[in-house]
């Protein structure tokens, strides 16, 4: 149940993250979700294990570490386009 929980949570902040940015992630449900576990392990590799803890993930490293995940992204989109 736990791997469950797990892809519902990483599902909602790459969504979440997407929304503040005001980017889609390509792939959908799938993208957000591999955004949501990047950005879960890049947020709590800089920032470390503190704030709010649901089922396990700290929401707090996570949402900002999925934040900066998709500031990048969409920051290589733009530079890409511009080159094409």
């Amino acid at each position: 149940m736990a791997i469950v929980w797990t892809l519902i949570i990483g599902g909602l902040i790459g969504w979440i993250s997407s929304l503040i940015i005001g980017i889609d992630i390509p792939g959908g449900i799938i993208g957000n979700i591999i955004v949501g576990f990047i950005g879960a392990w890049l947020g709590v590799l800089l920032l470390g294990e503190w704030g709010p803890l649901f089922k396990g993930v700290y929401i707090l490293p996570t949402l900002i570490g999925s934040l900066i995940l998709v500031s990048v992204v969409s920051y290589i989109g733009v530079i890409r386009n511009n080159y094409h």
